[in-house]
């Protein structure tokens, strides 16, 4: 309960330790124990992928996230801004099913990190073939399939100065937009947990901490 508390409500251990008469090295204790633990059981990207597929579905929702951190001083801080957000952050991608619950979430990268970059790293549309599953994604996931005959991951259509949408166009983006608006509710239920509005750990550690938290939200979104 001490270590759920400083996870949920972003307590400092110092002060639960005082608390619950207790030293802050056996609260920190706890809280690396279970977060271990917790990590540990959150599912690799291809058993989370088939588990999907076995349950009869066929399509997944995929969108990349950026968890606040507090600014450091020095050069290798700098990879950790993202333009986009104008802050500094952790970059996670995430998978949900069609109803956003989350199923993987990967490792954490610097917030610069473009979300085809991470999904390249992770290998994702090959992980989604070998499932024989579809994906919904943002335009931020555009050229990531480029397999016009067996495209797996959709991301709808871009207007350019040159080219602009046509009715059928806007329409399918209205329909995809749809489709992929409850991940949107997966990634506010992990950021429930107020230990994520701005992280203080190591980033290294950060991976561990994201995983444990996606075993903490389906245990507590599917009770």
């Amino acid at each position: 309960m001490v270590v759920l508390t400083v996870l949920r409500h972003d307590r400092r251990l110092a002060d639960m330790a005082g608390g619950n008469n207790v030293s802050e090295s056996t609260v920190r204790r706890w809280h690396d124990e279970l977060i271990a633990l917790l990590a540990a059981q959150a599912p690799r990207l291809d058993r989370a992928l088939k588990k999907i597929a076995k349950q009869g579905r066929e399509v997944v929702l995929i969108d990349g996230t950026l968890i606040p951190t507090r600014r450091r001083t020095g050069k290798a801080d700098r990879r950790n801004y993202s333009g986009k957000h104008r802050h500094h952050g952790l970059h996670f991608l995430a998978l949900t099913d069609e109803k956003g619950r989350l199923t993987w979430i990967s490792a954490a990268r610097p917030g610069c990190t473009h979300d085809n970059t991470a999904a390249r790293h992770d290998h994702i549309l090959a992980h989604l073939r070998a499932a024989g599953l579809g994906a919904l994604a943002d335009l931020g996931f555009r050229g990531l399939d480029n397999d016009v005959r067996d495209l797996v991951i959709v991301t709808g259509f871009t207007a350019t100065r040159a080219h602009k949408l046509t009715p059928g166009q806007k329409t399918a983006n209205r329909v995809l937009a749809t489709g992929r608006a409850p991940v949107e509710h997966g990634f506010a239920h992990l950021k429930n947990w107020r230990t994520l509005t701005k992280l203080r750990t190591d980033p290294a550690r950060a991976t561990h901490l994201l995983r444990a938290l996606l075993v903490l939200t389906n245990l507590e979104v599917n009770r």
